[in-house]
């Protein structure tokens, strides 16, 4: 683990892995509840987490890095669900890629039960873990100029939803018509990270 001041009033953390990022992002959050620890944001992705609003940052260096990581605390909070139609492009890819039938991957993806690890690439979208690994998928060889907003993707071990039109080198399984980005919403996010996801197949169109 290191820590690098980012400016006047932030410091990024680095670790070694997703889930050690997961469990200090949950120290650090426990940590400002009690308030022992003054931030404003702390932001955590792949494998860093940024504390954003943090006085003298590289006073904090010694004792941030040598915090022990935490287990998420269960939530009480009701799965978000999304709606799916799984008629994806890329859904044959995919089976080919498990060894199985499209019926199959969508019983499998439908029956997990997904986090939100974290967020980026585009406002709204939620980098969801919850697959084992063996379900892990290759990015398409060549990307995709324009995915549609709603597209349901898979990319090595994460599950994302497309909140809008972007390129993307994902593989498309399915749709949703659920908003995932409305800055006219409080919040505007409808997935930030320790939200619990399910995806629920509906029939087209």
């Amino acid at each position: 683990m290191r820590a690098l001041p980012v400016g006047q009033e932030a410091l990024l953390i680095e670790v070694g892995s997703a889930e050690e990022a997961g469990a200090l992002h949950t120290a650090l959050l426990r940590r400002r509840a009690e308030g022992t620890l003054t931030v404003r944001e702390i932001v955590p992705a792949a494998r860093t987490v940024l504390l954003d609003g943090l006085p003298d940052p590289a006073r904090w260096i010694p004792e941030l890095t040598a915090l022990e990581g935490e287990p998420p605390a269960p939530s009480t909070c009701s799965p978000v669900e999304l709606p799916v139609r799984y008629d994806g492009p890329d859904l044959a890819a995919v089976a080919a890629h498990w060894g199985m039938s499209e019926r199959e991957v969508v019983r499998i993806h439908a029956g997990t039960e997904f986090t939100v690890a974290f967020c980026g690439f585009a406002p709204g979208f939620g980098y969801l873990t919850g697959l084992p690994a063996c379900y892990d998928v290759p990015r398409r060889a060549t990307p995709r100029t324009a995915v549609p907003p709603g597209a349901v993707a898979l990319a090595g071990p994460y599950t994302g939803v497309y909140p809008r039109t972007s390129p993307g080198g994902w593989q498309l399984i399915g749709a949703t018509d659920a908003v995932l980005w409305d800055h006219t919403r409080d919040p505007a996010a409808l997935l930030s990270p320790g939200t619990r996801v399910r995806f629920v197949p509906v029939e087209g169109p």
